[in-house]
């Protein structure tokens, strides 16, 4: 009951689907209380219409509402506070349960003139739906900031879920280290290594490895299963608050779904014995959010020395908690052993000096050892549970444990840098095993209050992180012949403990403009236990470890203004700070922490069209001054500080669908990576010395096409894709350049009910190319070759064209699923 006037509604649902030609279904009213106006609001004279538009999510909850024609501030608010209370049964595209926008008008009608109105409870409003458009993302908080749903793109061939990344524009892949080693990733005119610069996560929980032996922040992606990605954030740049550790370049989340349901079980057999088998099972009563999913992997590789072995299991389930609250619990498990080609001389390639036959194929896809690679094992169980409270409050808490060990062996030098072998003895190899086993336990969380400001809903945001991380990092050096170890460069056992905290407020003070900003604060807490002490000093012996402890601290504050120039585009500026904790094997006894740091600033335009045809475009341009770079060092085979760096640069994005037939994405980058002159000016961002590995140009293009046909009388779906990277010349040391690459992967398949075939073909063109490339001394020649000190290229050989056919069947599922 109210004292406020007889709420009279009066509700017209328009749904922007998502694309498709499956029928969709409109969300379904649940629990759609009225608006009350408070008691001192008198009541108008006149109908009051407001019209909100409402973003109602897969599992039927309101999760934003933006006011599009106003009442006044008190019908607003009224409209607004009882939006956020509503709950429905979600939109459907077929059996799939989607996200939709709808625009709501909610009308306030005056009292019967005349006649005392007693106080009624408002009744359930009534919906008519017509189907209109295309779904909505979340908002970004800059033009960088991608929210990509994998969609339809998932028919281009890829090797795993690290190549889903190349989705963002701007981002090159990389690998020197065989099938299961990180992937190099350079992003943004970055290079991030296997994860310094870059914050990965998967469904909330951290990837990157601090301390790292083989490079601080290493994450491995290769473990997920591409099939059950269903979508990717993709943040460029440090422009949200809730970007933590890491994200100097940005920050990357998986996030898992499989919207087809029943049992699909997938065979894939192609060139060099590469052999994978899937099975993704997804319960037809239970939601994308529950699924289990297998994966074995292996093969011999397209050269020596490039064997592979991996096996994993995914699995999630979604559970309601009474009405409010849902629970889903996660875990993975995955092992992988594989072997590693390492680099090659180029002038051993050319002269044909390579153990292999002499022909220029063999010579380019040869490797000088056994010696090289690496195995892995990583196990992360997380639970998070989402409960939404009363006045539109939204609580999100989530618990994880992370298990990992890998052992990496490489040799980037040969035989240069055993100087003091023993007396007589000739040089044993630079062989580097870097070793690294460690455990790691979090919380993270974040609350949403049901407040109101200047007429936007749920403005404020308040987050925070815990983490702590117990592991053993060693790297050393190892024989040539046999792998024995001979010396240790380090050998720490580190404990760190990260807590976080940030806030973020939403305001729009006028209908054309949206501001946003906030701020995070990091703290960290290192203790090191360094087993790798000198036996004597000169004070005498003295024993071989040695325990230090350091602290450290940053705040980063956040802000992005968007205006709308027009319904469909818009115009957002956005710039932040951000930090890349310190790797504790550099760390001092009781030392400050100090953090490498990085300003950023983003402007650009986006463009969006909603309807049957969906188009969306973006551009800006960026720069970013960062305190502490770090470039490859071919002596330590790992990331070495260099001072400080700066980059500008621009890109150009676009992506078109059209229903479920067409679905096209491209994508062109610019970006100057320099090291500073010293004592110029920090404005001064295109002087200094060109860094090397970067490439300047990036450019991508995603597409498939799906369609129908008969065969016999028979429905036969069918689909064909295309994925084309070109990346442009890299910078080496030296002044010298790497040559650019183009290259080509087509797929196709066809469906003829519960059976599929499929055929995919990776670097059509049979492309020679080098996937990592450098510029330094070595001596491959053998230990007792004397070394040359002039400079030369070193490479690891691309993978020529490769077939792969895939044999799946389609079980259990329900005849109208996707």
């Amino acid at each position: 009951m109210r004292s406020s006037p007889v709420w009279i509604p009066t509700l017209v649902l328009c749904v922007l689907s998502a694309t498709g030609e499956l029928p969709v279904t409109p969300p379904a009213p649940l629990d759609t209380p009225g608006p009350v106006l408070p008691t001192e609001v008198p009541p108008p004279e006149v109908p009051a219409t407001v019209l909100l538009r409402l973003t109602i999510d897969s599992t039927g909850e309101v999760s934003q509402v933006e006011v599009r024609q106003s009442a006044g501030v008190a019908f607003d608010r009224a409209a607004m506070s009882a939006a956020l209370r509503w709950r429905f049964q979600p939109a459907r595209r077929g059996e799939e349960a989607i996200d939709v926008r709808v625009d709501v008008p909610v009308t306030f009608e005056p009292p019967v003139h005349g006649h005392h109105i007693e106080p009624v409870a408002p009744q359930p409003p009534s919906f008519s739906t017509t189907v209109r458009g295309a779904s909505q993302a979340p908002l970004p908080v800059a033009v960088g900031d991608f929210h990509i749903p994998v969609g339809q793109l998932a028919d281009v061939p890829r090797r795993s879920a690290s190549d889903l990344m190349l989705l963002a524009p701007g981002v090159m892949l990389a690998n020197h280290g065989g099938e299961g080693h990180a992937e190099s990733i350079y992003i943004r005119g970055f290079d991030a290594g296997e994860g310094k610069d870059v914050e990965l996560r998967l469904n909330g929980v951290p990837l990157n490895e601090v301390s790292h032996a083989h490079g601080h922040g290493y994450a491995d992606t290769y473990f997920i299963i591409p099939e059950l990605v269903e979508s990717l954030r993709v943040t460029e740049g440090p422009y949200d608050p809730s970007q933590g550790d890491f994200g100097v370049a940005g920050t990357v989340e998986y996030q898992l779904g499989l919207a087809r349901r029943g049992l699909t079980a997938s065979l894939s057999t192609g060139s060099y014995s590469a052999r994978r088998l899937s099975l993704l099972w997804g319960p037809p009563e239970a939601s994308e959010a529950t699924f289990v999913g297998l994966l074995l992997r292996q093969g011999h590789g397209f050269g020596p020395n490039r064997s592979y072995a991996n096996a994993g299991v995914m699995a999630q389930v979604e559970l309601r908690v009474g009405d409010e609250s849902r629970l889903r619990l996660f875990g993975t498990s995955y092992g992988s052993r594989f072997a590693s080609p390492g680099v090659v001389r180029e002038t051993d390639v050319v002269d044909s000096r390579m153990p292999c036959a002499p022909d220029s194929d063999s010579q380019f896809f040869c490797s000088y050892g056994p010696n090289q690679g690496g195995a892995g094992q990583r196990h992360i169980l997380s639970a998070e549970l989402q409960s939404r409270l009363k006045r539109g409050g939204r609580f999100v808490q989530q618990g994880y444990v992370v298990v990992r060990q890998t052992r990496i062996r490489d040799n980037f030098t040969g035989f240069l840098l055993d100087t003091s072998p023993p007396d007589g003895a000739r040089q044993r190899g630079d062989n580097t095993e870097g070793y690294y086993r460690g455990s790691t336990m979090g919380l993270r969380g974040r609350y949403t209050p049901g407040l109101t400001l200047l007429g936007q809903p749920q403005p404020l945001e308040l987050g925070y992180v815990a983490r702590y991380d117990d592991v053993r990092t060693r790297s050393r050096r190892m024989r040539d012949s046999g792998g024995v170890p001979y010396a240790t460069v380090f050998d720490n056992q580190v404990r760190t403990t990260n807590l976080g905290a940030y806030a973020s407020l939403r305001a729009a003070p006028v209908s054309w403009l949206t501001l946003r900003g906030g701020v995070r604060l990091d703290t960290f807490l290192f203790g090191v236990d360094d087993h790798n002490r000198p036996t004597e000093d000169r004070d005498g012996p003295r024993l071989p470890d040695e325990s230090l402890e350091a602290y450290g601290f940053f705040a980063s504050p956040r802000a992005s203004a968007e205006i709308r120039l027009t319904p469909r585009l818009t115009w957002l500026t956005s710039a932040g700070l951000g930090a890349r904790s310190s790797d504790a094997a550099a760390l001092s006894d009781a030392e400050l922490a100090p953090y490498a740091r990085v300003a950023s600033g983003e402007t650009g335009l986006g463009w969006r069209l909603d309807g049957p045809l969906a188009l969306e475009a973006r551009g800006a341009f960026f720069a970013t001054r960062v305190s502490q770079d770090f470039v490859f060092d071919e002596t330590v085979g790992r990331n070495q500080p260099v001072g400080a760096s700066q980059r500008l640069g621009a890109f150009v994005s676009a992506r078109g669908t059209l229903r479920d037939r067409v679905d096209i994405q491209a994508s062109l980058a610019w970006a100057r990576a320099t090291l500073p002159v010293p004592g110029a000016s920090a404005w001064k961002l295109w002087d200094g010395t060109v860094m090397p590995y970067i490439p300047e140009l990036l450019g991508r293009v995603d597409a498939s096409l799906r369609g129908t046909t008969r065969v016999a009388g028979q429905q036969v779906d069918w689909n064909v894709a295309l994925g084309h990277s070109a990346i442009g010349p890299r910078p080496l040391p030296l002044d010298r350049y790497s040559a650019p690459i183009f290259l080509f992967d087509v797929g196709t398949r066809a469906r003829w009910k519960a059976v599929e075939l499929g055929l995919s073909v990776e670097n059509l063109l049979d492309t020679r190319w080098r996937e990592s490339e450098f510029n330094y001394v070595s001596n491959f020649r053998g230990p007792d070759a004397p070394p040359s000190l002039m400079a030369t290229r070193h490479f690891t050989a691309g993978a020529p064209r490769t077939f792969m056919g895939t044999f799946t069947l389609h079980l259990d599922l329900q005849e109208d699923s996707p």
